[in-house]
């Protein structure tokens, strides 16, 4: 059965996974910044201000969805190469194929349980440690709750901006988008503090289970080939000693009663 080597590849996803939920992390206390502006803006009665903290925040955004893209992308190949690999690993019973360690990070719905599941298979037939699996369900749940947190926070944030005043003119319509800036931080924690949790737990576990099927793959390979020696030098085998004939009797013609030559 083919293997894939998966070193290279954990590292690269390992390090945008991090870039990923670092910048998101920028983004979920961006209204730190914002609240700023927002009362700069009110001081002076300056639109353009406010204007400077949508852009603001956007500019935040654009490196997270870089890094998330690249992360996706990442992800999805190390979790098909890792699942081929038990393929060739004896004693391994996973209980999808490889085609789910792609399929379920894109199918709809599916994507909500199969890649707990591809995951759990990973680790139970690479690392062969039934107490560690906890750290998949640590990662699951938090990312759900990233995941709906996300959106339902930027639903409501969303609800929240379109009844601002879009041409702000005095100080009380202003301050609405000092209110605006100021009540959006508590709200971004929760989703925040659930991608941490799940960009660490996945981390490690990608850890994991590389570290266990590289020492594996690399006990399965043999070394070959082996150093060079030279003729004549310590270690060059010995000619081999000639193989020792059995004596055998003349031959003799047959006769009446005789035997072939023995």
């Amino acid at each position: 059965m083919p293997t894939y080597g998966v070193r290279g590849l954990t590292v690269a996803g390992a390090s945008a996974v991090g870039a990923a939920t670092l910048c998101y992390l920028l983004t979920a206390l961006f209204p730190l910044v914002g609240v700023r502006m927002a009362r700069s803006a009110a001081e002076q009665l300056d639109r353009d201000v406010l204007l400077g903290a949508v852009l603001a925040e956007v500019l935040f955004s654009v490196p997270y969805l870089l890094a998330l893209l690249t992360a996706g992308t990442l992800v999805v190949i190390w979790t098909w190469r890792a699942r081929k690999n038990l393929d060739a690993f004896p004693g391994a019973v996973p209980n999808l194929s490889p085609a789910w360690a792609i399929a379920g990070w894109l199918v709809p719905l599916a994507n909500l349980v199969v890649p707990a599941r591809v995951l759990a298979d990973l680790l139970r037939n690479s690392v062969w440690q039934r107490r560690q699996s906890w750290l998949v369900g640590v990662w699951w749940a938090s990312w759900l709750v990233f995941l709906i947190g996300d959106r339902f926070v930027a639903r409501a944030e969303q609800q929240r901006y379109d009844r601002l005043t879009e041409l702000p003119r005095n100080d009380a319509e202003f301050a609405t988008y000092v209110r605006f800036y100021e009540d959006a931080l508590a709200p971004r924690l929760v989703p925040a503090v659930a991608c941490l949790v799940a960009g660490i737990a996945f981390v490690v576990l990608v850890r994991r289970i590389s570290a266990a099927q590289q020492d594996r793959l690399s006990r399965a390979v043999p070394v070959w080939p082996g150093q060079p020696v030279w003729p004549g030098r310590p270690g060059w085998p010995a000619p081999a000693a000639p193989m020792p004939v059995a004596p055998t009797s003349p031959q003799v013609p047959p006769t009446p009663g005789g035997t072939i030559g023995a």
